[in-house]
């Protein structure tokens, strides 16, 4: 076989280093996009839209498959046809695909968000794709109205017990590309708030490359409770020394993996609740 049939290599990116944030945009053009995730949101100016309907979540207890350390983050997949989302700002059906965490060096700092200014400890991203509009999440990911993402902010406090069915694992995913099966009964909706009718909403995009502006936020109110242990959790795992954009053989921990924000750009941050 020839060079030129060889696959490209896959373009590096991170958050610091001479693959940082502000260089996405170099080699995932979307970046630089004007409908770009995250963003700070100021109650003050969020547009109250009481007529949204209740967010109807099915969630099933066996349905997560694995969990990976892709350098990045952690990440837990879902099997494809048992977790379904819609209402809320949503007209279509969603499938969840995905879930994986942003997080800090330290528990001042983590989230992807703010609110009125404030940065949390962590940010939860569930990813769902549109089964309405498009057969695979491939398609989906890439288009307008494609995902939707169910957004948690986690801070110091009690211990979260649901927390520890996917915190008990990381021992086995602490180096870069680590995965172990998630065969345990388990429904990722005991992550979640209690409240799920309070939340902010926006279009926007993947906070990570290629940052396709093809993302529905939904953005509980309601904070949940991690003990700090369990933060210091997230900080145990590995990531490599080309994601820092740094040169070695160095594994440094996997911190500060969350992207600065974002402007509005003139975008309306609906709520579903009065201030």
């Amino acid at each position: 076989m020839s060079a030129n049939n060889n696959p490209p290599k896959p373009v590096a990116w991170g958050y610091c280093g001479d693959v940082e944030p502000c260089k996405w945009h170099e080699h995932f053009p979307q970046a630089g996009g004007k409908r770009q995730s995250p963003v700070a949101i100021a109650t003050s100016s969020v547009e109250v839209d009481k007529s949204m309907a209740p967010l109807d979540m099915k969630y099933d207890s066996h349905m997560c498959s694995s969990l990976t350390n892709n350098g990045r983050t952690f990440c837990v997949s879902v099997k494809s046809d048992v977790c379904n989302l819609s209402g809320g700002p949503l007209a279509d059906k969603y499938r969840l695909l995905q879930f994986h965490c942003h997080w800090g060096s330290d528990d001042s700092k983590g989230a992807e968000h703010t609110i009125d200014g404030q940065q949390h400890a962590a940010e939860l991203h569930l990813v769902h794709w549109n089964t309405d509009k498009f057969t695979s999440p491939g398609d989906a990911i890439k288009n307008d109205k494609g995902i939707a993402v169910l957004t948690a902010f986690i801070k110091v406090g009690k211990e979260h017990k649901g927390w520890n069915q996917v915190l008990d694992h990381f021992k086995d995913i602490s180096d870069v590309n680590g995965v172990c099966n998630m065969d345990e009964d388990f429904n990722p909706k005991c992550l979640l708030p209690e409240n799920l009718t309070d939340y902010w909403t926006y279009e926007g995009s993947l906070t990570t490359p290629p940052c396709y502006e093809s993302v529905r936020f939904i953005i509980f109110k309601e904070v949940v409770e991690l003990s700090k242990e369990q933060l210091a959790q997230f900080r145990s795992l590995s990531t490599t020394a080309e994601t820092e954009g740094t040169q070695g053989d160095a594994c440094p921990k996997l911190v500060d993996n969350f992207r600065p924000l974002q402007p509005l750009n003139g975008r309306i941050v609906k709520a579903s609740f009065e201030s």
